[in-house]
């Protein structure tokens, strides 16, 4: 059930390019996403492992594109990309979350790749 404060989707939209995804939120806010930010905060255990020590950093994606949408229930997508990872389940809770930490999250993930001497 919708939480009442929760924005839900009302758009879920695949870019032609298949570089991006872009979310409109009954609240009027919209997001779009690029593949390579939504693959590297992919919410499967794969990149996140168990717990957060175990949470990978995901260098290599930068022309990462994504093939499919499908939908999960009605709370959820999982995105298809083409380097074959699919497990990720992103609920519209996390996509609103990952919208609206874009920038912050990126950056975390640029430092991260410079302090491990990996690149996009």
């Amino acid at each position: 059930m919708q939480d009442a404060q929760t924005p839900w989707p009302k758009e879920l939209r695949l870019h032609k390019d298949r570089a991006a995804i872009t979310v409109v939120f009954d609240n009027g806010e919209v997001f779009s996403l690029s593949a390579e930010y939504l693959r590297v905060k992919s919410p499967s255990a794969e990149v996140q492992g168990h717990s957060p020590q175990e949470r990978k950093t995901v260098p290599g994606k930068k022309d990462v594109a994504i093939l499919e949408l499908h939908p999960v229930g009605n709370y959820a997508v999982r995105l298809v990309f083409n380097d074959l990872h699919s497990t990720g389940i992103y609920s519209w809770d996390y996509l609103h979350e990952l919208g609206r930490n874009r920038d912050a999250y990126w950056q975390d993930y640029l430092n991260e790749l410079a302090s491990k001497g990996l690149s996009r």
